[in-house]
């Protein structure tokens, strides 16, 4: 477990300089990956599913995503999107395309329907959060109308 989130940590921080994450909180999205994967990892042990593991850990990034970058001044996105990175399905949309490419078509499907539910709940999970921190803002039109008054 130590060396998977060892991993995720390194994996994050990586994605992090790949997208230009600032040096001074380039960690700090590594921590908020490798706390993902391990609410991801732990809640099955639980009897959770690994779709609703995936959507509350895809949330707990989120709203850590959307705390620290207020607390750091930087945009959301500096932590939320490489801080994701660990929970992306890609081996499992491989093996998705090479059932199909064996001819192995239930197997494909039961993969990529199990694919497309984890890529969902990732969307949940940021999608939530969003609409739990922008509660209060008011809405596009709103904000346009108090500024001409």
């Amino acid at each position: 477990m130590i060396v998977e989130l060892i991993f995720c940590f390194a994996a994050t921080v990586a994605f992090g300089i790949i997208f230009n994450v600032p040096k001074r909180v380039l960690w700090i999205g590594g921590a908020i990956g490798s706390l993902a994967w391990f609410i991801y990892s732990t809640l099955p042990s639980f009897g959770m599913s690994d779709i609703f593991a995936t959507a509350v850990a895809a949330l707990a990034c989120a709203a850590l995503s959307h705390l620290l970058a207020k607390k750091y001044r930087v945009p959301v996105t500096t932590f939320s999107i490489p801080a994701i990175i660990p929970l992306v399905p890609g081996s499992r949309a491989y093996f998705t395309m090479l059932a199909f490419v064996d001819g192995d078509y239930l197997n494909g499907i039961q993969l990529g329907v199990e694919t497309m539910l984890r890529a969902g709940a990732i969307a949940a999970g940021l999608v939530f959060a969003l609409s739990i921190f922008s509660i209060g803002k008011g809405g596009i039109g709103q904000r346009y109308e108090s500024r001409r008054t």
